[in-house]
């Protein structure tokens, strides 16, 4: 199954307007809360300049662009922890997604109504993560009075486990999210098993007006003051603005908007960019005259795992990678170039493949 993220946020801030965006899918979008009730998917093409420089050196006869998943989940109220709204459907959807991307309202407009009847993204996020928070508390709970038991029979495994279940618990009754929680590798995959909510990485994205795209605003800045020593980056755009460029036709107009607007990316461009980073993906490519293809890996495998994205005989019999360096390729221009210049690396089983790769691999099954 693909990774995904998850748009969360409370009602009314924006999310289904920018998964519209994101997906060109048309998740209904309206002027009042639970508008979103079952989540919907959208695959999303990953912008990558790198893959169009290929297109365009290579001439390929097919062009497959990378894709990350995006969810958006129906707005959460206070009390969804204890099953108010939709708590419940709300907090299983964000479970099975591995990235959140939370979305705050940083704008004001009398029009559009606020659930708690005034704009304040502090608040707003604190309400969401509270909700997160007491749900993990309640899990971890559970979880401590099941492993104690084994861990009191000698257990070394369930032991360790224990003294992470108790150092989450610590943690959440400070009313602190278990990103913030300081882990050593072992303990990362233990807590990565439990599925803790407020264990995923999050981007927070500030919806803002039209005049505040670029620089951001005071509802902006109170937020990057409150989120400082999470560590957690925060995304400014325009949902409503990016709507609008969604809705023209060519490539050249959106440019042309955009430059309006001293901005040189779209928000939404920006924002893919980010959740593939947020799920920790990086991107290889396969290139020549048949297909440029761009292939998501998760950051750290080694190239025999990376063959087998492509097809599992390619792991399972692989004898080498022939990797070229990004930059390489472009400044040489074509692999026979390459060749000739020594600048093609012969990797073995123990290569960490790199972001932005160029390879070809050789197998025997």
């Amino acid at each position: 199954m693909a990774l995904q993220c998850g748009i969360v946020g409370l009602p009314n801030v924006g999310k289904s307007t920018l998964f519209n965006c994101l997906s060109n899918a048309k998740a209904q979008a309206a002027n009042f809360p639970f508008c979103t009730i079952e989540p919907n998917l959208g695959v999303v093409t990953v912008p990558d300049e790198r893959l169009d420089t290929l297109v365009r050196m290579d001439h390929p006869k097919r062009v497959v662009p990378a894709t990350v998943e995006i969810v958006d989940i129906a707005g959460l109220v206070k009390g969804a922890s204890k099953g108010e709204g939709l708590g419940n459907k709300f907090l299983a959807n964000i479970r099975e997604t591995d990235a959140i991307l939370h979305v705050l309202r940083c704008f004001d407009d009398g029009n559009v109504t606020h659930v708690d009847g005034s704009v304040n993204p502090v608040r707003d996020r604190e309400v969401i993560d509270t909700e997160l928070q007491l749900r993990d508390l309640e899990s971890v709970e559970a979880r401590i009075a099941k492993t104690e038991k084994v861990a009191k029979a000698g257990d070394k495994t369930a032991a360790k486990m224990l003294d992470l279940l108790q150092r989450a618990k610590q943690h959440l009754e400070k009313g602190l999210s278990l990103r913030s929680l300081e882990l050593s590798d072992d303990d990362a995959l233990r807590m990565k098993e439990l599925q803790l909510l407020t264990a995923k990485p999050v981007l927070y994205v500030c919806n803002v007006d039209e005049a505040s795209a670029t620089h951001g605003n005071a509802y902006v800045e109170a937020l990057r003051g409150a989120v400082a020593s999470e560590g957690a980056k925060i995304l400014v755009l325009a949902a409503k603005t990016e709507a609008e460029i969604a809705e023209l036709e060519s490539y050249e107009e959106r440019q042309m908007f955009l430059k309006e607007l001293g901005l040189y990316e779209s928000g939404v461009a920006k924002l893919i960019k980010a959740a593939y980073a947020l799920l920790n993906l990086q991107t290889y490519f396969t290139t020549g005259p048949d297909e440029t293809r761009a292939w998501t890996f998760r950051r750290g495998i080694k190239a025999p795992q990376a063959a087998g994205i492509i097809h599992t005989d390619f792991e399972k019999g692989f004898i080498r990678a022939e990797v070229i360096k990004y930059q390489d390729y472009v400044e040489l221009g074509s692999e026979a170039a390459c060749r000739d210049a020594g600048k093609i690396a012969v990797e073995g089983k123990e290569y960490v493949v790199k972001d932005g790769d160029i390879m070809h691999f050789r197998f025997n099954v």
